[in-house]
């Protein structure tokens, strides 16, 4: 089982998607995201949520990601926030974000 000290090592903030674009080197299907944490900068992440989203739907809103892990390379991408969501099966994934508007870079507790 994991620790409150464990949880509390994890960094995760609201950011506002400021970009979605095609992702066609990924090897499922995806988006290549930049995000605005406000005082942490912008930061990129690949996101596959393309079976639920249309990149058009995406740019503005808000989300929640992991943002002290390890930078990954996938293709040609440095992915360096991890974007968090629901899945409820294989193919789909739905996005978590606060239910009020808040800053980016705001914490989660």
């Amino acid at each position: 089982m994991a620790s409150i000290e464990d949880f509390r090592k994890i960094d995760m903030r609201v950011g506002r998607i400021l970009a979605a674009e095609p992702f066609p080197e990924a090897r499922k299907p995806a988006y290549k995201l930049r995000i605005d944490f406000g005082p942490l900068g912008e930061r990129s992440s690949s996101a596959q949520i393309t079976h639920r989203y249309k990149r058009d739907e995406l740019v503005g809103r808000l989300c929640v990601a992991v943002v002290n892990f390890p930078a990954r390379q996938v293709g040609p991408l440095r992915s360096e926030v991890l974007v968090l969501g629901a899945v409820p099966d294989q193919t789909d994934v739905i996005l978590l974000a606060p239910d009020v508007e808040v800053a980016p870079g705001t914490p989660i507790a």
